[in-house]
Order: C-alpha cells, then structure tokens, then sequence
C-alpha cells in the first residue's frame, strides 16, 4: 500500500456527533483546572512566591491539565477543511508603520538603559530591592519586556542596544561558519540561565552590571569577527530567544520596498508566525526552540523540593553545588531534546510516510514556542506586576532611592493566570502543530496521525510545568 494515502477529507458523521463529547470533557477539564487555585511566582531572578493550597489532589490537577491537552487535540482533529485552516493560517492585515522616528527611539531608549543598568549597578544602592539596575532587568526586561514579545510583537531588534553599540565597530566580516549553526546560542541560552541560578545575579547589583558589560563585549566581539547581522542572526542568545517569542505574537514586522528602514506591521493571528517555514532550518534550530522551553522550567524546577531532595544526597558526597547544578542543567536538557526527537520519529512511523524524522522535527519544533511563551508569562506574571512600582519609584532617583519602596499586593486570584497562561501555550501550540500537518501531508488520517507523537510530548511537558508551578517557589539550596 503506497505511505501516500488517500482518503476523504471530511469527517464522519460519527466523528462529528462526537466533536460534542470532547469540548464538553475540555471544558469540564479546564473548569477544574480553573477552580483548583494556584501558588507560585519565579521570575528570573528576583526570587518570590505567593503560597496557595489546591483544592483537589495534586495527581488529579496534573492529570486534568494533561487531559486537557490530549481532549484539544481530538476536538483539533474534527477540523479538517483544508481552506479554513490556510485561511487561519494566511490572515494578515497591515498595520500603521512605526515610522523611522520611532525605531531611533528605541535604539536611544535601549543604549540609555544599557548604560543605566551598568553604571547604577555599580554606584547604586547596595541592596537588589532598592537597586534600579536589578529592578529594569529582572523586572521591567526580563519579566515585561520579553512578555510583550510573545503577547504584542518582537521589538527588540528596534531596541538592542548590543547590537546598537556592536554595529559601530568596524568589522572584518568573516564567513560565518556554518557548522555552527545556531549552536552558540543554545550553549549561550544555557549559559546564562545557568548563571543566574548558580550566583547571586539578582542579589548583587555589582555581579549584574559586570555581567551585562561582559555580554556587551562578547557581542562586540563577535560582530568585529562575523558582522553584525552573522552574529545576532544566528549565535546571540538573547536576539534568538527573543525573535522566537516573537513568533507567538499577534503583530509582525516584514520589509516595505525600501528595505529595513522602512519595516511595515502585519496584524496576524496569535502563534500563526509559528507555522512559517523558513526559520527553524537544520537540528542546532530545533535544539534552539527545546532549549527555551527547558530553561524556564530548569530555572522553576531547582527552587522545588525535590530538587532539595533530590540534591541532597549528591552534595553530602562531596560534589560541589555548582557541578550538581551544571549535571541536572546538561541531563535535563539532554532528557527534553531526546523526549522531542524521539517523539518526531515517532510522527513518522505512526504517519506511514517517507518524510524523514529530521524534517517532523523541524517543522513541529516552532510549536514547542507557544508552550515556552505560557510558561514564561506563568513563572514572572505575578512578580512583574507586583514588582512595577518598586521599579518606577527607583528610576526616578537610581542613584539615591527613597527609603521605602511601593509594592502591590498580588490577589490570590492572580494565580489562576499561570495556570491560564500554561494552559493556553499548550493549546495554541496544539493548533500549531494541527496546521502545521495539514501543510505536510496530503492526507487527513496521515496528517492526524503524525501528531500523536508531539501530542504525547506536550502531554509530559504541560504536567511537567503543571506541577512546578503549583510548588512553593524558593531560592536554590546549597549556593
């Protein structure tokens, strides 16, 4: 029988009385989920948590949300009209351009706060609740600024004062090498994540602003090498981390006529940027988009008990905290890459097709993104908002901060939106991976069936994040 098959490309009539059953089992799932309250904050850095109690067992919260999962995809797969899906798929509508002012804005607004984090890191206030440095990039960048990247657009490019500063320098401009892909910036993106775990970066303004001067220089050293574009384009973590996110989000840039200067904005449907083709190229790509869906839940995970339990043992035989720390950052990461690579194998034996397990991985990965985004806003939501006018207050004197600083108090309802936000990456993801078959496979069964795989991983990587978000949040023990 020929892997191509053919097949009607509408549903059943028995498939179609069912489509009532799933989304009433989705919507029972997700009220659960809703009515359970949720416990925990950790943004990057800046350590907190608002303790809840779950109102139903653990095991049961964790199964619902993978439950949940696995309903969406069944009621995912009633949607079969090809046109509807391109149609979700290809909305566009332009938007007003920016205007060359404003992209000179950014790039001034982003230099300035690069200088400030530096130069107020090192001469401000000692302690990292009072410190404007540690308050703009724990709180106004890395808990705001890199959400509405997923949640509105990816302005970084407009604002990277890096690559601001880098472009200045003359450049030899040598070829890139393309064994190396985008391999740097996985190692990059785990580097920096673990640093900020294994030292005080959010506890020492000093350490923060001698860390940020250090990335400056690399990045200069890296553009007088390769240029500008080679580097940020393919081995500056944060320029990747931050346009795969924007990948997720409901507005665009794309060229005009005249080239970068005049960028024009396309409106789109949330995570339908997921599902364009021609950036996820080669497996450095694919080990890309795991790495940032592992990061936040790596960063979640060893402020856990268990990691304190499982930890123990380890550095009571004399290993050092770090290397336990580097060991559970490397095999984690090992045990998420293989988990993804073994489930795009898997699409390709259950789809019964002559595409290669390399090509599924390639073209599922981007999926993964809407996942990382959910996380992202489930993990620093809380301590953003309530960190806000701690931040404010401080820019308005940096050097000298009043002696009391303003903080909200987060209600307890506001756990719910990490639960809501965890939910819903995994959902759009879902719907990504469901387009993005359609465009492969010729065939609705083929196209359904090659998801299961993916399906399953996202299974284990929402109850994964599930649970940790649902553990009281605190520092990592033993450093």
């Amino acid at each position: 029988m020929s892997r191509w098959r053919r097949g009607p490309d509408r549903p059943t009539t028995a498939l179609r009385r069912s489509t009532r059953s799933v989304a009433a089992a989705v919507t029972a799932a997700a009220t659960i989920l809703a009515c359970s309250g949720v416990a925990a904050a950790h943004a990057g850095g800046i350590r907190s948590a608002a303790e809840q109690s779950l109102a139903v067992p653990t095991w049961l919260f964790l199964a619902t949300g993978g439950a949940v999962i696995g309903a969406s995809f069944l009621l995912a797969s009633f949607v079969t009209d090809r046109a509807f899906i391109r149609a979700v798929d290809a909305w566009r509508r332009p938007l007003p351009s920016p205007g060359r002012a404003a992209v000179l804005a950014g790039r001034v607004l982003g230099v300035a706060g690069l200088a400030a984090v530096i130069v107020v890191g090192v001469a401000g206030p000692e302690r990292a609740g009072r410190n404007a440095a540690v308050m703009l990039v724990w709180v106004g960048w890395w808990g705001a600024f890199v959400a509405t990247a997923y949640l509105v657009g990816d302005a970084w490019p407009a604002v990277n004062p890096f690559r601001a500063v880098a472009a200045a320098v003359p450049s030899l401009n040598r070829p890139y090498p393309d064994a190396l892909a985008r391999w740097p910036a996985v190692a990059g993106l785990l580097a920096l994540v673990f640093l900020e775990v294994v030292t005080p970066l959010a506890d020492d303004p000093r350490l923060l602003a001698g860390v940020v001067a250090a990335y400056l220089a690399v990045s200069v050293a890296g553009s007088a090498v390769f240029g500008a574009d080679d580097w940020f384009g393919n081995a500056d973590p944060v320029s990747r981390l931050l346009a795969a996110y924007g990948r997720v989000a409901p507005i665009t840039a794309v060229d005009g006529d005249r080239g970068d200067d005049a960028r024009r904005l396309r409106l789109r449907v949330p995570g339908m940027g997921l599902t364009e083709t021609d950036w996820v190229r080669d497996r450095s790509d694919v080990g890309f988009v795991v790495a940032v869906v592992f990061v936040t839940t790596y960063d979640g995970f060893v402020g856990t008990g268990l990691w304190r339990t499982v930890a123990t043992p380890v550095v009571d035989a004399g290993v050092p905290p770090r290397v336990a720390y580097l060991g559970a950052l490397l095999v984690g990461y090992a045990a998420f890459l293989a988990l993804y690579l073994a489930a795009a194998r898997s699409a390709r034996r259950t789809a019964d097709t002559f595409v290669s397990a390399a090509t599924l991985a390639r073209r599922f990965a981007p999926s993964l993104l809407a996942i990382a985004a959910g996380y992202h806003l489930a993990h620093n939501a809380a301590t953003a908002v309530a960190l806000a006018p701690t931040l404010l207050v401080a820019l308005t004197a940096p050097l000298s901060p009043p002696a009391t600083l303003p903080q909200l108090v987060v209600p307890a309802w506001f756990g719910g939106v990490g639960i809501a936000a965890v939910l819903a990456g995994h959902l759009l993801a879902v719907w990504v991976a469901h387009a993005t078959a359609y465009a492969l496979f010729p065939d609705r069964l083929q196209a359904i069936r090659s998801q299961y795989g993916v399906t399953a991983a996202m299974v284990a990587y929402t109850m994964v994040s599930l649970w940790i978000v649902t553990r009281p949040a605190g520092a990592p023990p033993f450093i």
